[in-house]
């Protein structure tokens, strides 16, 4: 898991570094289109680790088949 975590890391701060170089419009149309391709990628790739993450929670929380309410608490 630690191995899908650095590589959602690394995906969002590309895809933040993406946004700051288009949003500074000198770019030629081409390299927009590159990066807004490569920004595409990185999204998908994202969402992709966001729902397996969240489906894995959710077979964490199931006892014996059924849903269980879990209180959310931050304190340790």
């Amino acid at each position: 898991m630690v191995k899908k975590t650095v590589l959602f890391e690394e995906s969002l701060a590309e895809l933040e570094q993406l946004v700051e170089r288009m949003e500074q419009g000198n770019l030629s149309l081409e390299e927009s289109l590159k990066l807004f391709e490569r920004g595409v990628q990185l999204t998908r790739s994202c969402q992709k680790a966001l729902k397996e993450a969240e489906q894995k929670v959710h077979v964490l929380l199931e006892e014996n088949g059924e849903p269980t309410i879990q209180p959310f608490t931050d304190e340790p």
